[in-house]
């Protein structure tokens, strides 16, 4: 046969063809060749550049992660901190320490308080803390630290059936909860006292789990932990476990004290507080400034970074011991002057900032012209003065509003003509609108000569009357901002701070008006997100200048200067019992601005919460005191009702003034009270910033008809005198049955008034107007509870 041929068959024959697949045979070979490798590189060139981008970003989070891992787990790391939190009074927490210890060590002698040990067996570093009992705050405390909280259980008082609820009491559900809210770094549980037989063991061990499997979190682990074998077991899974750091704490420098001492300052009405201990979590600047747990925010003198006392190796221990101390400086840091952030913590109010200048040219034209303009509306026997409340045709869209000036109320343009004017035009109503025109009638004489008889009545006469009408509504629980109009005041000085709104939700309110004069000593931001990414990129800056840094896992020692005498002695007396916490603070949070908390009562508090009520808030490492408002959440509106108690069941939002604060913070509410400690009241989080959130109190005046025909009613007891029924006249009314009206005279002189609805209005129904006024929180006395209320 002769040589191999290759077959090509020909393809098929399609009905519909291109004018391309018809010409492609009379391209040759090579310029299809040609042709298709431009378009063949250029996607090869696209493929490669996404491998070389994936494989890039992948060998970025690998060294990621080892350097996580070797800041955690290797010999420059700090010592991890172990939280040991008994869920009953049964735990026994020392000698479960004292077992851990000893193992780490291999000698129990060396158990003190704060106990750190360097274990070279299982290359690992220890500080453990015992959470006590009935003491929510060191708990509290302690837990904001921990990088890893070992809940202790014991079955002891469990019954074969399992029915006993001894294996957590109540402060031990009181405190798991507040430690939940707070956010959970590494959590595991230790079982104690589990008896020796095998399966009785295993039976206790699993009806444990089934009753503490709804209060941890899925990945929780069980250990029993009576013996050294299954406490060596769980030291070894500790080694090697990935700790599990709380959100808020990621951007964060802390330093726990390990030794704290006073300096005297001659000279000063301020002394030096030294703080001794291991650097966590973040690099610390020593121009930046400090914040101490319950003392307030202070700036650094120096840091003087020492030897390492507790070594993991065993030949740097050895080395140390030959050395006549462990404090020997290796390294100073001294504070810049002119890089140091400065200590500002309220803004200085301009006195001189709202001064009016000379009007300008162009204002004083403007001016005359109005003036002017409204000399042309002057009609006949009307004075300058009733002229100036005509409106225009051109001020109808402003007059269809009920907004009103700061302290007073606005007068509608068609209520405020006189006998003596004619209107040229009637103004057009919409549907709802169209039946408050009334028209004269004689049952309206008659209801104001019946109003009439009022007129004699007492004061007690009076009050006795709306006594008995208000007790026959007071199973209504659906208007909680009713109030009375007082007989001895006139409602025009009372609620003269308060405005109608037409609607609270569309209708416009202006941020900058009328603020009080605590806001001239806070501080606002354009752009509040902007300005958190800005400084959180700053603070990652700032970590790479190692001449102003100490790094992470250092031994060092922090002199902050400014601290008063009283505030020294208080920490330097707790010092044996409560963590004294130094954290870091970011660019701008020692200033005060107006934080929003998103909070809900907890189930275990069951007084009510007011507003303006004093509180100690626990927002990550700060401890605040403050006098919160409470608010609505609008979801669909830039205005927010205020509520004057906390509810159950429900989240509110509690404005506060207080020292600025980057989300995500965690909040505990404490509720202060005298000669007691703070009881737990409210848990939460950071939702905002913004001292511009519109927070409005609202109140309902009701009256009540007597006279009702129709469309028509002559109401009573919402004023007292005429002068108020005028005063509040343009205010819409409305009723608790659904009705729409508006108030068009006064009847009488006890303030009894005729009203217009858009249905007929029954003679049992209640009718009511809104009035609103804007709320502030209450500027507390001292900012932080270590601090005298004069500082």
């Amino acid at each position: 046969m002769g040589g191999s041929k290759v077959q090509f068959n020909k393809a098929h024959k399609t009905r519909f063809t291109s004018k391309s697949s018809r010409n492609v045979h009379k391209v040759s070979s090579k310029d299809k060749v040609k042709s298709s490798k431009p378009a063949r590189n250029a996607l090869k060139g696209a493929r490669d550049a996404r491998k070389q981008r994936s494989k890039m970003l992948m060998e970025q989070n690998r060294a990621a992660v080892l350097k996580e891992k070797r800041e955690i787990s290797g010999s420059s790391s700090p010592p991890r901190i172990i939280v040991l939190c008994g869920l009953s009074d049964s735990a026994n927490l020392d000698a479960l320490e004292k077992d851990i210890l000893s193992l780490l060590s291999g000698d129990a002698s060396v158990a003190f308080f704060p106990a750190v040990v360097a274990s070279a067996e299982y290359k690992l570093r220890v500080k453990v803390m015992k959470a006590p009992r009935d003491d929510l705050l060191t708990c509290m405390e302690m837990a904001k630290v921990a990088d890893l909280i070992a809940f202790v259980a014991s079955p002891n008082y469990l019954s074969e059936d399992g029915e006993s609820d001894h294996i957590i009491d109540s402060f031990g559900l009181q405190c798991l909860s507040v430690l939940r809210s707070l956010g959970l770094p590494s959590t595991v549980v230790l079982i104690r006292d589990l008896p020796d037989n095998l399966k009785r063991k295993n039976e206790l061990k699993k009806l444990c789990m089934s009753m503490l499997a709804s209060e941890f979190p899925e990945d929780c682990k069980y250990y029993p932990a009576d013996k050294k074998d299954e406490l060596h077991k769980f030291m070894s899974l500790f080694k090697e476990q990935r700790i599990k750091i709380p959100h808020w704490r990621q951007h964060r420098s802390y330093l726990v004290s390990e030794k704290v001492v006073g300096i005297k300052s001659c000279g000063s009405e301020s002394d030096t507080l030294a703080l001794t201990g291991y650097l966590r979590g973040f690099s610390l600047s020593v121009n930046q400034l400090v914040h101490i747990s319950g003392a307030g925010d202070f700036q650094l003198s120096k840091i003087e970074l020492l030897n390492d006392p507790c070594p993991l190796n065993a030949w740097r221990r050895s080395d140390d011991m030959d050395t006549e101390s462990n404090d020997q400086v290796i390294r100073c840091l001294q504070s810049d002057p002119l890089k140091q952030e400065q200590l500002v913590v309220e803004n200085v109010p301009d006195l001189l900032a709202g001064e009016k200048t000379w009007p300008t040219e162009e204002e004083m034209a403007e001016a005359d012209r109005k003036h002017d303009k409204k000399k042309n509306k002057k009609a006949l026997r009307v004075s300058e003065y009733q002229a100036a409340w005509i409106v225009d045709e051109s001020d109808d869209d402003d007059s269809g509003s009920v907004g009103v000036g700061d302290d007073s109320m606005v007068l509608e343009d068609e209520e405020n003509s006189f006998p003596g004017q004619k209107h040229n035009c009637d103004t057009e109503f919409d549907d709802d609108e169209a039946s408050l025109n009334l028209r004269d009638s004689d049952e309206e004489s008659e209801a104001g000569s019946i109003m009439m008889q009022d007129d004699d009545l007492t004061k007690e006469q009076i009050e006795e009357k709306i006594r008995k009408i208000k007790d026959e509504h007071s199973d209504d629980k659906e208007f909680p901002d009713e109030v009375d109009t007082p007989l001895d005041v006139a409602a025009r000085l009372r609620f003269a701070k308060y405005r109608g709104v037409k609607s609270f939700r569309t209708s416009t309110w202006d941020p900058k008006e009328s603020l009080p004069m605590e806001y001239a000593r806070i501080f606002a931001f354009d752009n509040f997100a902007r300005t958190k990414k800005h400084v959180l990129a700053k603070g990652l800056d700032m970590q790479k200048d190692i001449n102003e840094c100490i790094p992470v896992g250092s031994y060092a020692r922090l002199y902050i200067k400014g601290v008063t005498a009283d505030v020294a002695s208080k920490l330097l007396a707790s010092a044996e019992t409560v963590p004294i916490i130094a954290s870091g603070l970011l660019q701008h949070e020692s200033k005060v601005s107006v934080l929003h908390f998103s909070v809900r009562k907890h189930e275990t508090y069951n007084a009510p919460i007011k507003s303006k009520e004093e509180f100690l808030f626990h927002a990550g490492f700060r401890q605040i005191i403050s006098r919160p408002i409470f608010s609505s959440d609008s979801i669909n509106s830039n205005k927010h009702k205020m509520e004057r108690f906390l509810h159950e069941g429900s989240f509110s939002v509690a404005s506060i003034y207080a020292p600025i604060c980057f989300s995500p913070v965690p909040l505990i509410a404490l509720k202060i009270q005298e000669n007691k400690s703070p009881v737990l009241a409210a848990v939460g989080s950071l939702k905002s910033v913004d001292p511009d959130r519109i927070i409005l109190k609202k109140i309902i005046l009701t009256g009540y008809p007597q006279r009702v025909s129709k469309s028509k009613a002559t109401v009573r007891y919402m004023f007292h005198n005429p002068e108020d029924v005028r005063w509040f006249k343009p205010v819409e009314l409305w009723t608790k049955c659904g009705r729409r009206g508006r108030i068009k005279e006064s009847v009488g002189t006890h303030g009894a008034m005729k009203c217009i609805f858009n249905g007929v209005v029954q003679q049992h129904d209640v009718v009511c107007m809104n009035l609103y006024k804007r709320t502030y929180p209450k500027w507390p006395q001292q900012w932080f509870p270590l601090q005298n209320a004069s500082t």
